[in-house]
Protein backbone atom coordinates (compact mmCIF):
# COMPACT_ATOMS: atom_id res chain seq x y z
CA UNK A 1 0.00 0.00 0.00
CA UNK A 2 1.24 3.46 -0.89
CA UNK A 3 0.10 6.92 -1.76
CA UNK A 4 1.53 6.69 -5.27
CA UNK A 5 -1.29 7.63 -7.68
CA UNK A 6 -3.16 4.58 -8.92
CA UNK A 7 -4.47 4.51 -12.47
CA UNK A 8 -5.07 2.27 -15.47
CA UNK A 9 -4.75 2.73 -19.23
CA UNK A 10 -8.03 3.14 -21.11
CA UNK A 11 -7.98 2.25 -24.82
CA UNK A 12 -9.17 4.67 -27.49
CA UNK A 13 -12.97 4.57 -27.42
CA UNK A 14 -13.61 6.88 -30.38
CA UNK A 15 -16.78 5.85 -32.19
CA UNK A 16 -18.13 3.92 -29.18
CA UNK A 17 -21.43 4.71 -27.48
CA UNK A 18 -21.49 4.15 -23.73
CA UNK A 19 -24.38 4.30 -21.26
CA UNK A 20 -23.54 4.82 -17.57
CA UNK A 21 -26.21 4.78 -14.87
CA UNK A 22 -25.65 6.72 -11.66
CA UNK A 23 -23.33 9.20 -13.37
CA UNK A 24 -24.68 12.42 -11.91
CA UNK A 25 -22.15 12.45 -9.06
CA UNK A 26 -19.44 10.53 -7.22
CA UNK A 27 -17.92 7.43 -8.72
CA UNK A 28 -20.34 7.28 -11.67
CA UNK A 29 -19.50 10.82 -12.70
CA UNK A 30 -15.81 9.95 -12.70
CA UNK A 31 -16.46 6.82 -14.76
CA UNK A 32 -18.41 8.82 -17.33
CA UNK A 33 -15.72 11.52 -17.48
CA UNK A 34 -12.98 8.97 -18.06
CA UNK A 35 -14.92 7.29 -20.86
CA UNK A 36 -15.50 10.68 -22.49
CA UNK A 37 -11.82 11.50 -22.14
CA UNK A 38 -11.04 8.27 -24.02
CA UNK A 39 -13.25 9.41 -26.90
CA UNK A 40 -16.52 7.60 -26.19
CA UNK A 41 -19.87 9.28 -26.55
CA UNK A 42 -21.50 8.91 -23.14
CA UNK A 43 -25.20 8.88 -22.37
CA UNK A 44 -25.93 9.61 -18.72
CA UNK A 45 -29.44 8.56 -17.67
CA UNK A 46 -30.27 10.44 -14.46
CA UNK A 47 -33.20 10.94 -12.13
CA UNK A 48 -32.38 14.58 -11.32
CA UNK A 49 -31.78 16.56 -14.52
CA UNK A 50 -30.51 19.64 -12.69
CA UNK A 51 -27.89 17.53 -10.94
CA UNK A 52 -27.15 15.90 -14.28
CA UNK A 53 -26.51 19.26 -15.94
CA UNK A 54 -24.03 20.11 -13.19
CA UNK A 55 -22.30 16.80 -13.83
CA UNK A 56 -22.11 17.39 -17.58
CA UNK A 57 -20.65 20.86 -17.03
CA UNK A 58 -18.01 19.33 -14.73
CA UNK A 59 -17.08 16.79 -17.41
CA UNK A 60 -16.82 19.48 -20.08
CA UNK A 61 -14.64 21.60 -17.81
CA UNK A 62 -12.07 18.80 -17.73
CA UNK A 63 -12.76 17.35 -21.19
CA UNK A 64 -13.82 20.24 -23.44
CA UNK A 65 -14.45 17.97 -26.44
CA UNK A 66 -16.56 15.52 -24.42
CA UNK A 67 -19.61 14.06 -26.14
CA UNK A 68 -22.01 13.66 -23.25
CA UNK A 69 -25.78 13.92 -22.95
CA UNK A 70 -28.52 13.32 -20.41
CA UNK A 71 -31.63 11.16 -20.45
CA UNK A 72 -34.37 10.72 -17.86
CA UNK A 73 -34.20 7.56 -15.76
CA UNK A 74 -35.55 6.57 -12.37
CA UNK A 75 -34.46 2.98 -11.77
CA UNK A 76 -37.02 2.68 -8.98
CA UNK A 77 -39.80 2.97 -11.58
CA UNK A 78 -40.23 0.28 -14.23
CA UNK A 79 -42.32 2.76 -16.23
CA UNK A 80 -39.35 5.15 -16.31
CA UNK A 81 -37.00 2.33 -17.32
CA UNK A 82 -39.31 1.31 -20.15
CA UNK A 83 -39.59 4.92 -21.32
CA UNK A 84 -35.80 5.24 -21.57
CA UNK A 85 -35.66 1.98 -23.47
CA UNK A 86 -38.32 3.21 -25.90
CA UNK A 87 -36.44 6.49 -26.41
CA UNK A 88 -33.05 4.92 -27.05
CA UNK A 89 -34.48 2.22 -29.32
CA UNK A 90 -36.18 4.96 -31.31
CA UNK A 91 -32.81 6.68 -31.69
CA UNK A 92 -31.58 3.32 -32.95
CA UNK A 93 -27.87 3.64 -32.22
CA UNK A 94 -25.96 0.51 -31.20
CA UNK A 95 -24.65 0.59 -27.62
CA UNK A 96 -21.10 -0.66 -27.15
CA UNK A 97 -20.67 -0.24 -23.39
CA UNK A 98 -23.25 -0.36 -20.62
CA UNK A 99 -22.06 0.25 -17.07
CA UNK A 100 -24.80 -0.50 -14.55
CA UNK A 101 -23.40 1.62 -11.75
CA UNK A 102 -26.34 3.32 -10.01
CA UNK A 103 -27.50 2.13 -6.63
CA UNK A 104 -29.01 2.96 -3.27
CA UNK A 105 -27.75 1.69 0.05
CA UNK A 106 -29.32 0.88 3.41
CA UNK A 107 -32.21 3.25 4.06
CA UNK A 108 -32.79 2.89 7.81
CA UNK A 109 -36.45 2.05 7.33
CA UNK A 110 -38.00 -0.12 4.64
CA UNK A 111 -38.97 1.83 1.54
CA UNK A 112 -40.51 0.66 -1.71
CA UNK A 113 -40.20 1.50 -5.38
CA UNK A 114 -43.02 2.85 -7.51
CA UNK A 115 -43.88 -0.78 -8.29
CA UNK A 116 -43.94 -1.93 -4.67
CA UNK A 117 -40.56 -3.67 -4.46
CA UNK A 118 -38.18 -3.18 -1.54
CA UNK A 119 -36.18 -0.13 -2.63
CA UNK A 120 -32.70 -1.67 -2.79
CA UNK A 121 -33.78 -4.88 -4.53
CA UNK A 122 -36.03 -2.93 -6.87
CA UNK A 123 -33.48 -0.25 -7.76
CA UNK A 124 -30.12 -1.98 -7.63
CA UNK A 125 -31.21 -5.20 -9.30
CA UNK A 126 -34.67 -5.20 -10.86
CA UNK A 127 -34.35 -1.72 -12.38
CA UNK A 128 -31.10 -2.66 -14.08
CA UNK A 129 -32.47 -6.05 -15.13
CA UNK A 130 -35.37 -4.31 -16.87
CA UNK A 131 -33.00 -1.75 -18.41
CA UNK A 132 -30.94 -4.51 -20.03
CA UNK A 133 -34.14 -6.13 -21.29
CA UNK A 134 -35.33 -2.92 -22.93
CA UNK A 135 -31.92 -2.11 -24.42
CA UNK A 136 -31.24 -5.64 -25.66
CA UNK A 137 -31.64 -4.90 -29.41
CA UNK A 138 -29.14 -2.02 -29.13
CA UNK A 139 -26.74 -4.06 -27.00
CA UNK A 140 -26.83 -6.91 -29.50
CA UNK A 141 -26.32 -4.50 -32.39
CA UNK A 142 -23.24 -3.05 -30.66
CA UNK A 143 -21.92 -6.43 -29.49
CA UNK A 144 -21.80 -4.66 -26.16
CA UNK A 145 -19.87 -5.30 -23.03
CA UNK A 146 -22.14 -4.97 -20.00
CA UNK A 147 -20.45 -4.30 -16.66
CA UNK A 148 -22.54 -4.47 -13.51
CA UNK A 149 -21.30 -2.86 -10.32
CA UNK A 150 -21.72 -5.11 -7.31
CA UNK A 151 -20.18 -4.67 -3.86
CA UNK A 152 -18.19 -6.40 -1.16
CA UNK A 153 -21.66 -6.81 0.37
CA UNK A 154 -22.30 -9.47 -2.29
CA UNK A 155 -19.87 -11.63 -0.32
CA UNK A 156 -22.15 -11.51 2.72
CA UNK A 157 -25.64 -12.73 3.50
CA UNK A 158 -27.94 -14.46 1.03
CA UNK A 159 -31.07 -14.03 -1.06
CA UNK A 160 -34.15 -14.03 1.17
CA UNK A 161 -36.21 -16.22 -1.14
CA UNK A 162 -39.07 -16.54 1.35
CA UNK A 163 -39.48 -12.76 1.56
CA UNK A 164 -37.72 -11.08 -1.36
CA UNK A 165 -39.26 -7.71 -0.54
CA UNK A 166 -38.50 -7.85 3.18
CA UNK A 167 -42.12 -7.28 4.12
CA UNK A 168 -42.04 -9.43 7.27
CA UNK A 169 -38.74 -8.27 8.77
CA UNK A 170 -36.60 -5.54 7.22
CA UNK A 171 -32.86 -5.39 7.89
CA UNK A 172 -31.25 -2.73 5.68
CA UNK A 173 -27.74 -4.19 5.29
CA UNK A 174 -29.10 -7.68 4.62
CA UNK A 175 -31.50 -6.33 2.02
CA UNK A 176 -28.59 -4.44 0.42
CA UNK A 177 -26.50 -7.63 0.28
CA UNK A 178 -29.42 -9.46 -1.31
CA UNK A 179 -29.75 -6.79 -4.00
CA UNK A 180 -26.07 -7.05 -4.88
CA UNK A 181 -26.00 -10.86 -4.84
CA UNK A 182 -29.01 -10.98 -7.16
CA UNK A 183 -27.45 -8.33 -9.40
CA UNK A 184 -24.16 -10.21 -9.58
CA UNK A 185 -25.87 -13.52 -10.35
CA UNK A 186 -27.80 -11.77 -13.11
CA UNK A 187 -24.65 -10.27 -14.63
CA UNK A 188 -23.00 -13.70 -14.78
CA UNK A 189 -26.11 -15.40 -16.13
CA UNK A 190 -26.36 -12.73 -18.82
CA UNK A 191 -22.92 -13.73 -20.05
CA UNK A 192 -23.75 -17.44 -20.00
CA UNK A 193 -27.01 -16.99 -21.88
CA UNK A 194 -25.44 -14.64 -24.41
CA UNK A 195 -22.72 -17.19 -25.12
CA UNK A 196 -25.23 -20.05 -25.41
CA UNK A 197 -27.67 -18.04 -27.52
CA UNK A 198 -25.18 -16.24 -29.75
CA UNK A 199 -26.33 -12.79 -28.63
CA UNK A 200 -22.88 -11.29 -29.09
CA UNK A 201 -22.89 -9.60 -25.69
CA UNK A 202 -20.26 -10.09 -22.99
CA UNK A 203 -21.05 -9.39 -19.37
CA UNK A 204 -18.87 -9.09 -16.28
CA UNK A 205 -18.85 -7.61 -12.79
CA UNK A 206 -16.93 -4.99 -10.88
CA UNK A 207 -16.82 -3.98 -7.24
CA UNK A 208 -15.32 -0.64 -6.20
CA UNK A 209 -13.99 -1.63 -2.80
CA UNK A 210 -14.57 0.77 0.06
CA UNK A 211 -14.22 4.53 -0.33
CA UNK A 212 -15.87 7.65 1.11
CA UNK A 213 -18.34 7.95 -1.78
CA UNK A 214 -21.75 9.60 -1.78
CA UNK A 215 -23.32 6.17 -1.29
CA UNK A 216 -22.24 6.46 2.36
CA UNK A 217 -23.20 10.11 2.81
CA UNK A 218 -26.31 11.53 4.42
CA UNK A 219 -29.28 10.89 2.12
CA UNK A 220 -32.40 12.61 3.46
CA UNK A 221 -34.47 11.19 0.58
CA UNK A 222 -33.68 7.72 1.98
CA UNK A 223 -34.49 8.78 5.52
CA UNK A 224 -30.79 8.92 6.41
CA UNK A 225 -30.02 12.31 7.91
CA UNK A 226 -26.44 11.45 8.86
CA UNK A 227 -23.61 9.77 6.99
CA UNK A 228 -23.21 6.03 7.42
CA UNK A 229 -21.49 5.05 10.64
CA UNK A 230 -17.77 4.70 10.02
CA UNK A 231 -17.63 7.00 7.00
CA UNK A 232 -15.43 9.46 8.91
CA UNK A 233 -12.90 6.69 9.61
CA UNK A 234 -13.11 5.52 5.98
CA UNK A 235 -12.41 9.10 4.88
CA UNK A 236 -9.42 9.31 7.24
CA UNK A 237 -7.94 5.99 6.04
CA UNK A 238 -8.61 6.94 2.43
CA UNK A 239 -6.71 10.19 2.83
CA UNK A 240 -3.73 8.32 4.22
CA UNK A 241 -3.81 5.59 1.56
CA UNK A 242 -4.38 2.84 4.15
CA UNK A 243 -6.45 -0.25 3.26
CA UNK A 244 -9.40 1.54 1.64
CA UNK A 245 -9.65 3.37 -1.66
CA UNK A 246 -10.53 6.87 -2.79
CA UNK A 247 -13.38 8.02 -4.99
CA UNK A 248 -10.81 8.19 -7.79
CA UNK A 249 -9.58 4.62 -7.35
CA UNK A 250 -13.10 3.28 -6.76
CA UNK A 251 -13.97 4.06 -10.40
CA UNK A 252 -11.13 1.92 -11.79
CA UNK A 253 -12.50 -1.63 -11.42
CA UNK A 254 -15.60 -0.79 -13.48
CA UNK A 255 -13.46 0.98 -16.09
CA UNK A 256 -11.13 -2.01 -16.31
CA UNK A 257 -14.01 -4.48 -16.55
CA UNK A 258 -15.76 -2.39 -19.20
CA UNK A 259 -12.85 -1.32 -21.41
CA UNK A 260 -9.81 -3.57 -20.98
CA UNK A 261 -9.52 -5.80 -24.07
CA UNK A 262 -8.30 -8.60 -21.81
CA UNK A 263 -11.10 -8.34 -19.23
CA UNK A 264 -12.80 -11.72 -19.03
CA UNK A 265 -16.47 -12.34 -19.75
CA UNK A 266 -18.00 -13.57 -16.52
CA UNK A 267 -15.11 -12.14 -14.49
CA UNK A 268 -15.15 -10.02 -11.35
CA UNK A 269 -12.84 -7.00 -11.09
CA UNK A 270 -12.00 -5.09 -7.94
CA UNK A 271 -9.21 -3.60 -5.80
CA UNK A 272 -6.34 -5.93 -4.94
CA UNK A 273 -5.09 -4.69 -1.57
CA UNK A 274 -5.77 -6.97 1.46
CA UNK A 275 -9.48 -7.24 2.07
CA UNK A 276 -10.14 -6.08 -1.51
CA UNK A 277 -11.12 -2.64 -0.17
CA UNK A 278 -8.61 -0.47 -2.03
CA UNK A 279 -5.67 -0.43 -4.39
CA UNK A 280 -5.15 -1.08 -8.10
CA UNK A 281 -7.87 -3.09 -9.86
CA UNK A 282 -7.43 -6.68 -10.98
CA UNK A 283 -9.48 -9.79 -11.66
CA UNK A 284 -10.72 -11.42 -8.46
CA UNK A 285 -12.05 -14.78 -7.43
CA UNK A 286 -15.82 -14.90 -7.67
CA UNK A 287 -17.58 -14.54 -4.35
CA UNK A 288 -19.07 -17.81 -3.08
CA UNK A 289 -22.58 -16.33 -3.27
CA UNK A 290 -22.16 -15.76 -7.02
CA UNK A 291 -21.03 -19.25 -8.06
CA UNK A 292 -24.30 -21.19 -8.23
CA UNK A 293 -25.67 -21.45 -11.77
CA UNK A 294 -28.94 -22.81 -10.37
CA UNK A 295 -29.31 -19.77 -8.13
CA UNK A 296 -28.49 -17.49 -11.08
CA UNK A 297 -31.14 -19.14 -13.26
CA UNK A 298 -33.67 -18.75 -10.45
CA UNK A 299 -32.82 -15.04 -10.09
CA UNK A 300 -33.24 -14.60 -13.85
CA UNK A 301 -36.65 -16.29 -13.98
CA UNK A 302 -38.01 -14.46 -10.94
CA UNK A 303 -36.72 -11.14 -12.29
CA UNK A 304 -38.46 -11.67 -15.61
CA UNK A 305 -41.70 -12.39 -13.77
CA UNK A 306 -41.41 -9.39 -11.44
CA UNK A 307 -40.39 -6.88 -14.14
CA UNK A 308 -42.66 -8.39 -16.82
CA UNK A 309 -39.76 -8.33 -19.25
CA UNK A 310 -37.97 -11.01 -21.24
CA UNK A 311 -34.29 -10.85 -22.07
CA UNK A 312 -33.02 -12.45 -25.25
CA UNK A 313 -36.27 -12.77 -27.16
CA UNK A 314 -35.84 -11.65 -30.77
Amino acid sequence: MSRTPIDITIPDLSGKLAVVTGASDGMGLRIAARLAQAGAEVIMPVRNLRKGETAINAIRDSVPAAKVSLRNLDLSSLTSVAALGDSLREEGRPIHLLINNAGVMTPPDRQTTADGFELQFGTNHLGHFALVAHLMPLLRAGRARVTSQVSIAANQGSINWDDLNWERSYVGPRAYSQSKIAFGLFGLELDRRSHAGGWGITSNLSQPGLAPTNLLAARPELGRDKEVSGRRMIRLLSGKGILVGTVETAKLPALMAATDPNAKPGGLYGPQWPGRLGGPPAEQKLYSRLRSTDEAARVWEVSEQLTKTTIGAV
